[in-house]
Formats: C-alpha cells, structure tokens, sequence
C-alpha cells in the first residue's frame, strides 16, 4: 500500500502537468518558422492562417477555463484534473501526425482545452488540501511554476528545432503526460469529493462559451501585429470585428440572465421543494449556475478579480512591445529575436522568483502591501521604460528596467489569487479558480487590442511631423531620413504605451487599497 500523498506531494504533482501545459503554450513562437514550411503554408499569402497556431491555441485555452473548473466543483478534481491530461495527450498525439494546417490545428485545440483546464483545477487543488494561512506560498510556488513554463518553452522549442525537429515537443509530450496522468490519479485520489452532486448548467457554459469566443475573435480582428515589426505594419480595426463585438455583447448579456435564473430557481428548489414541482420555469431551471453572483459582492473577490484583468492589460503590452522594438532597433531579425528572447526572460524569471516570494510575503502581511508593492513596482519599472526607452538605449539599461517589472508583476499574481480562493466558498472554488486565470486573459486581450488601437492613431499623428530634407525621393539621403524619421516615431510611440500601462497600474493600485485581511 502507498503512504497517502502528503500536500506538498499532490502540489508537486499538479505543478508538474501545469509546467508541462506552460510550456506548451509558449514552445511554437521558435518553432513557427519549420511548422510553416513543413505545412506548406505559402508566405506572405497565407499570413493569415499561420496566425491560427497561436490563435487556435490561445481561444480554445480561454474558452475552456470557465467549464472545467465548475465542472471540478461538480464531479470533483481527479476525474476533471486526470481527464484534462489524457485530452492534451490526445492532442500530443494527433498534432506530430498533422498532414495539413486544419489537422494541425484541431490538435492544438485538443491540447489547449486539456492545458487550459490545468491551472484553475490546480488552484483548486491547492485550496483543498492546504488551509487558509498556508495557501499563499503553495499559490505563489504554483506560480512560478506556471511562469518558469513560459520562460522555458521559447528555448526548449529553439534547442528542439536546432537538435531535431518541431514534432519531438510533442513526441515528449506523450511520456509526460502519461506520467503526469499516473501520478495524479494515485495523489488526488484522497481529496475531498463534492457533498452533493449538481445539475450541470449548460445552458450557461454555452453562453458564456460563445460570449469567449466571439470577444476574442473580435479583438484579434480589432488591430492585429504583423511581421514586419513596426507600427507601419499594424492593421487598424477591421469591419469583420464588429459583428463579433455585438454577438460577444448578446451572448454575456443573455448568460447574465441564464445564470440569474439559474440561481433563482435553486433559492425556489430549496426553500419550498414541493411547489417548484408544479412551477414549470423553476423546475427546467438549473439548480447549479455557472457562477454564482453572489461571489462578486466579497469585497476581496471583486477587487482581486478586477486587478488581475488590469495587471493582464499592462503584462501584455510589455510582452508584445518589447519585441517589437527591439525589431525596429536590429536590423538583424535573427539578432533581433535572441535579443528580445534574453530581455523577456529577464522579466518572466523576475517573475517566477517574486511569485514565490509574494506567496511567502503574503502569509506574513496578508493581501494588500503585497499586491500595493507589486503594483508599485510595476508602475515604476514602466515609467522607467516609457521615459528612458529611445535608440540607443543600452540594453543592460533594458533589462534591469524589465526586471524591476517583472518583480512587480510576480509580487502581484500571488495575493490575488490567493484572495480570490480564500474568498470563494468550497462548492465554488473550480469556477473561482478559473475567473482568475480568464479574467486576466481577457485583460491581456482587451489591453493589447486598446493600446494597439491607440498606437495605431498616434502613429498616424506623429508620422506627419516627420522633417525630410529637400531632396529627390530616390536621393539615398532622402530615404534615410524616412527610415530614420518612421523609426523614431515609432520607438516613441510605444515607449508612451508604456506610460500609459504606468497609469493603467496606478489604477490598479489604487483599487488594491480595498484589499482586507481574511
């Protein structure tokens, strides 16, 4: 007989499926290059479908947060945790034999909804078996687990495509996940399992499914950032996107109501059974919503859940706009790429270093001088960058400035996330879990779409300032100063993105004073 798994043995273990689905996530950014020619998608034409291998991957993970971690307060965290590992297997499995980019595609899907389901059942996990006053350190080493993935998924994919070829991440992957299943079906096997088994709201996963979908697609048609590294290459909001922006509005606004219903009719079911028999509306109601409402009138729920979609907004812009000006400032793409590879890692190894030290912070001094700190840090590393980033800024001065950031960052993750967990009660705690990691998703997306839409206008202005000498268009020193001049727009634009993400952060902490103790 086996010992029964300790807590710091079932944390070992659903870190371990979630590093696994991190670095999936971020692995295919230096290996697109071989994926697309041995697909056979012919460039600059077929751009567009290219884009739906981080796409695909990025939809699907969003859209399938919100489901499984209810679904785990339902059926319980083995059977969602150990289904969610056998769907990235599947997925591990079809994507190396992937004829064709639409083959290719639906097993990156199968591998986001797998991955995706991860991290809110992690957290959940985390809530069960470790008490209120010990949560925040195993949250903040779940963390910089999860960003330790991110970190290493570029270089992993780099040395597998230098080594061997794209199709060994996901070979490896099967043997991973056929331990990672192993493992979790002997460690989670003694977690608490639900008292009472509830109805399923479909309805209301359905909605709020399409209500993901639509809004995500809208956004990546509302300014989309192309190859070619500059805001010259950026397309403006397209008319395609507004369509979707209605839909994405319709269907939150009818999941709104699904879910108001939903819980009425389990007050209806619970304080008089007998008569919600003969009323035909409350009985086709489901007795179990999505999500509760009610966790949204917590002081801590509301306010954590609101920093995190800001601190995704503001993560996001640093995320793409570092590459992108460091793809304006190197000539060299290749150089360009290893360049904006060492400064991100600076900032996302700040960031796995100060989530667990954020979670260790947080047990001693509770929620809010963490998050207040981290914010600070944030909002300082970015007005760093945004007054001091121009050509010919030293790039040590670039990295200490992202590490700061990313300090800032990690400190934040942790004491949300924690209060938001502390907060929820143990039926809710899946779906709880999950808003976290959505709503900052959902953050990242709504960022990188507004500011990427205001760079766009921006840039616009600015160009026409440019001073050009009076010479020939075809005059050597004519184009230079048109290089120069785009050049110089450009890096100043996006260093005003981020001054304007230092601002975004400054909300956030001022917002993060409504922070209590448990």
């Amino acid at each position: 007989m086996f010992r029964k798994p300790s807590p710091r043995v079932i944390l070992a273990v659903v870190a371990f499926g979630v590093f696994v689905a991190a670095d999936d996530l971020t692995v295919v950014s230096t290996m697109l290059r071989q994926i697309i020619f041995d697909l056979n998608i012919p460039l600059p034409d077929g751009l567009d479908q290219a884009a739906w291998i981080v796409n695909a991957y990025l939809i699907a993970y969003v859209a399938a947060m919100p489901f499984v971690g209810r679904l785990s307060d339902i059926l319980g965290r083995r059977a969602v945790y150990v289904g969610a590992m056998a769907l990235f297997l599947a997925g591990s499995i079809w994507v190396p034999l992937a004829p064709d980019l639409n083959s290719f595609i639906v097993g990156r899907v199968l591998t986001a909804l797998g991955g995706g389901a991860m991290v809110p059942v992690a957290m959940a996990v985390i809530g069960d078996v470790y008490e209120p006053k010990k949560r925040a350190t195993a949250m903040g080493t779940l963390g910089a687990i999860d960003t330790a993935g991110w970190v290493w998924g570029p270089l992993y994919g780099a040395l597998l495509v230098r080594f061997l070829t794209w199709r060994w991440q996901f070979y490896l992957n099967i043997p991973l996940s056929l331990l990672g299943i192993g493992l979790a079906w002997w460690a989670l096997h003694d977690l608490p399992q639900p008292k009472t088994r509830e109805r399923i709201d479909w309805l209301g996963m359905l909605t709020l499914t399409v209500a993901l979908l639509a809004l995500n697609l809208a956004l990546l048609n509302s300014g989309d950032v192309q190859s070619a590294g500059s805001f010259a290459s950026l397309d403006d909001s397209s008319p395609a996107a507004w369509p979707l922006y209605l839909l994405a509005t319709a269907a939150f606004l009818f999941f709104i109501f699904v879910e108001q219903r939903a819980g009425s009719g389990k007050r209806v079911v619970e304080s008089d059974r007998i008569a919600s028999r003969f009323t035909f509306p409350a009985s086709r109601r489901s007795a179990s919503p999505l999500i509760d409402f009610n966790l949204f009138r917590k002081r801590n729920f509301n306010t954590a859940v609101f920093i995190n979609f800001l601190v995704g907004s503001v993560l996001i812009i640093a995320m793409v706009n570092v590459p992108l000006l460091i793809n304006v400032l190197e000539v060299d793409v290749t150089q360009a790429a290893l360049t904006s590879g060492y400064l991100l890692s600076g900032m996302t190894g700040a960031m796995a270093v100060m989530a667990y030290v954020g979670g260790r912070l947080t047990e001693r001094f509770s929620y809010r001088p963490v998050t207040a700190a981290g914010l600070v840090l944030c909002a300082v590393g970015l007005g760093l960058m945004g007054q001091s980033w121009a050509v010919g800024t030293p790039l040590g001065q670039m990295a200490w400035q992202l590490a700061v950031l990313g300090a800032g960052f990690g400190l934040v993750m942790t004491p949300v996330g924690t209060a938001v967990i502390n907060t929820a009660p143990d039926s809710q705690r899946g779906i709880a879990a999950s808003l976290v990691v959505v709503l900052r998703l959902m953050g990242m997306s709504v960022g990188l779409s507004g500011l990427t839409a205001w760079g766009l206008r921006r840039f616009d202005a600015l160009r026409t300032q440019i001073t050009l000498p009076d010479l020939p268009f075809s005059d050597p020193v004519y184009q230079k100063a048109i290089v120069d001049g785009l050049t110089g727009v450009t890096v100043r634009v996006l260093a005003e993105t981020f001054l304007v993400s230092a601002v975004i952060a400054l909300i956030a902490l001022l917002i993060s004073l409504r922070l209590r103790r448990d």
